[in-house]
C-alpha cells in the first residue's frame, strides 16, 4: 500500500505509549485512524490530536481480550469510517519477573493480551481485506520475540508467537493483495512499558543492547505497510547476529547476555517489581474479570467496557535502595568468546 491516504486504520493499544506515536504517523500520512483502548480520557485526547490533522479519528473504548469488545471495535470502526485497511495489533503487556513468581491468571492475562487477542483481531478483518483485494496488517512484536529474554519468558514467548504468525500468514497468503508485516523494537526509551521502568530508577541498557524511540517504531510501521516488509528490527544496536547465535549455538547465548549486562539489569526490574518498587496493577483483577468474561458490549466511541486492565501507575520507589538480585550460577564449562554483536529487547 504506497499511497495510504483516505485508508482506514484500526490500531489496539493507541491512547499512549508506542500506539500513540503509530496513530500519529498514519493520521500524518493521511489515513483514518480508529484508535482503540481502555481509558476514556485519554483515548479522547489522542482522537482530538489526530482529528486536528484534517482525518477522520474515532476513539473506542475496548477490552481486545474480551469478544464482545473486539466485535463491537470492528463494527464500530468501520460503520465510523468505512471498511478496515489497516490493522496495527500493538496492544501489549510486559512483566519483568522470576517464572516461578508469577501465578497462572498473569500468564493467562499476558498470552490472551499479547497473542490470542491479536489473532482473533486478524480473524475478523482478514477476510474483508481479501474480498476487497487490498489491506495490510502490522503485528507488534519485540526484539524479545527474536532474541529470548531472561526474566522475561511468558513475554519473549507470545512475541516469538507474533513473528511465526506474521511469516505464517505472509506465506499462505504469497501473490494476495493483503500484506502482513512484523516490527520488532528493542528497549522503547521515552515513551511505552519500558520507559515507565525507567522512571522507577531501572538503569539504562547496556550499550551493546541499544535503545530505540517511539518515534522510529512508528516510522518502521509505515515503511512496512509502504513497502510491504516482512520484518522490521527497530534498534540502535544489531540484533539479528544474536539472533542467528541463538539459532546456531543456543548454550552460548545465555552466557553472552551475562557478559553484557543484560541479564542483571532485567533481574533488577524484576526485583523492583517483587519488591513493589513497580506496580503490575495492569494484571490486577484478571481473574475475576476473565470468569465473567469481563464483556460489557460498546456502547459508542466510549462504551461501557470494563477497565479490569488498570493504567499501570509505577510507584514512586527509588530502585537504587534494592538489594542487587542474585543470579543463579551458570555451569562452569569452555568459554565461548564473542565478537562485537548486538542485542535487545523490547518493545
Amino acid at each position: 500500500m504506497k499511497d495510504l491516504r483516505n485508508a482506514n486504520a484500526i490500531v489496539t493499544g493507541g491512547s499512549r505509549g508506542i500506539g500513540a506515536h503509530i496513530a500519529r504517523a498514519l493520521a500524518s500520512s493521511g489515513v483514518n485512524v480508529a484508535v482503540a483502548a481502555r481509558s476514556a480520557r485519554q483515548l479522547e485526547a489522542v482522537r482530538a490530536e489526530l482529528a486536528s490533522l484534517g482525518v477522520k479519528a474515532v476513539g473506542i473504548r475496548a477490552d481486545v481480550t474480551v469478544a464482545a469488545d473486539r466485535q463491537g471495535l470492528v463494527d464500530h470502526a468501520a460503520a465510523e469510517l468505512g471498511p478496515i485497511d489497516i490493522l496495527v495489533n500493538n496492544a501489549a503487556a510486559e512483566l519483568f519477573s522470576r517464572y516461578t513468581d508469577l501465578d497462572s491468571t498473569q500468564i493467562e492475562a499476558i498470552v490472551d493480551l499479547n497473542l490470542t487477542a491479536p489473532l482473533l483481531l486478524i480473524q475478523a478483518i482478514l477476510p474483508g481485506m481479501l474480498d476487497r483485494g487490498t489491506g495490510h496488517i502490522v503485528n507488534l512484536s519485540s526484539a524479545s520475540g527474536t532474541v529470548a529474554t531472561p526474566f522475561n519468558a511468558v513475554y519473549s514467548a507470545t512475541k516469538f508467537a507474533l513473528v511465526g504468525a506474521t511469516h505464517s500468514l505472509r506465506a499462505e497468503h504469497f501473490g494476495s493483495p493483503v500484506g502482513f508485516s512484523v516490527v520488532c523494537p528493542g528497549f522503547v526509551r521515552r515513551d511505552g512499558m519500558y520507559a515507565r521502568y525507567e522512571t522507577q530508577g531501572l538503569r539504562r541498557p547496556p550499550l551493546l543492547v541499544g535503545t530505540t524511540t517511539p518515534q522510529r517504531v512508528a516510522s518502521a510501521v509505515l515503511k512496512a505497510i509502504r513497502e510491504d516488509r516482512a520484518e522490521l528490527i527497530v534498534n540502535s544496536q544489531p540484533v539479528r547476529p544474536a539472533a542467528v547465535l541463538q539459532a546456531a549455538a543456543p548454550q552460548v547465548l545465555p552466557r553472552l547476555l551475562r557478559q553484557i549486562g543484560l541479564t542483571s539489569m532485567v533481574a533488577r526490574a524484576a526485583e523492583m517489581r517483587r519488591t513493589g518498587a513497580w506496580s503490575d496493577q495492569a494484571l490486577s483483577g484478571i481473574s475475576s474479570a476473565r470468569s465473567a468474561e469481563r464483556s460489557a458490549p460498546l456502547a459508542g466511541s466510549f462504551g461501557a467496557v470494563s477497565d479490569t486492565w488498570s493504567s499501570i501507575r509505577g510507584q514512586r520507589a527509588c530502585a537504587a535502595h534494592l538489594p542487587s538480585p542474585r543470579l543463579p550460577r551458570h555451569r562452569s564449562g569452555s568459554s565461548a568468546s564473542i565478537g562485537e554483536t548486538g542485542q535487545r529487547r523490547q518493545a
